[in-house]
């Protein structure tokens, strides 16, 4: 069975974010780094199904510069066989379309069984990537998976709708599928695999190979949302807050004029 999971290097979350120069993405300055989190239920799925089935090959692949190599380090210290860095200094200014447009030029003469992506990346969140890939395969994709269970070459997963429902929905391989949080627990990477990772085999591919359609849109503007006045609470007894409510309607909007 040969298995990619696609991962993505993020700024954490807790970082305080600055809108760049161009205006149109965050500076990248002072910021420290990190595999995205729905990234992380990836790799831990994708390793699991490599230990279950025993004779599987395990591709990790991420695309930036070359700082995202620390990022992809840890996934071939959980368990990924090789890594696929993808040099590409501009992937911040990509948008999904072209992002999977590599990766499925990536993966198209490859055989794959089975692609695991994140639900979505942190930073940009747009949720598009992983089912374009699947698109531009033409393979089927399950979306937002919380349960995931692979035997004799047909995957049954459940993927979360809103409200918390649940979704049964199978497959048969190759496929893809994007993991959202609580699908699994990913394990930390121990000390003696850390040393193995740094021996295991990572290619990188200039994106200018694998970058074969064109952009489908583009980021305009990028800013903080405009600050909003606090809000007013209340209190005392019933027939005051009444009183109080209805003054504050007639003299700050119109709705009692």
């Amino acid at each position: 069975m040969k298995i990619l999971v696609c991962i993505k290097q993020v700024p954490d979350m807790e970082s305080k974010f600055k809108v760049a120069a161009s205006g149109t993405w965050y500076d990248t300055a002072d910021l420290a780094w990190r595999m995205n989190e729905y990234d992380e239920y990836a790799v831990e799925q994708a390793v699991q199904v490599k230990e279950q089935v025993g004779d599987a090959d395990l591709t990790v692949l991420c695309i930036g510069g070359d700082q995202v190599k620390e990022t992809m380090k840890k996934a071939l210290a959980m368990g990924c066989d090789r890594g696929a860095h993808v040099a590409d200094d501009k992937a911040a200014e990509k948008e999904p379309f072209e992002i999977a447009g590599i990766i499925a030029e990536f993966a198209r003469d490859k055989q794959f069984d089975l692609i695991f992506t994140g639900m979505q990346s942190q930073d940009r969140g747009s949720a598009q990537v992983g089912v374009l890939v699947a698109e531009m395969l033409g393979i089927p994709s399950i979306s937002t998976i919380v349960q995931f269970a692979y035997a004799d070459g047909r995957i049954e997963t459940r993927r979360e709708l809103e409200g918390g429902v649940k979704a049964v929905v199978k497959t048969t391989v190759p496929a893809l599928v994007t993991c959202q949080l609580g699908l699994n627990t990913p394990r930390y990477p121990t000390l003696p695999n850390i040393m193995k990772a740094k021996k295991k085999e990572l290619l990188s591919l200039p994106v200018a190979d694998l970058l074969k359609v064109d952009a489908r849109q583009a980021t305009a503007k990028m800013y903080f949302p405009a600050k909003k006045g606090g809000g007013l609470v209340l209190e005392g007894e019933i027939g005051q807050l009444a009183d109080q409510l209805i003054q504050i309607l007639k003299e700050k909007t119109g709705v009692l004029a």
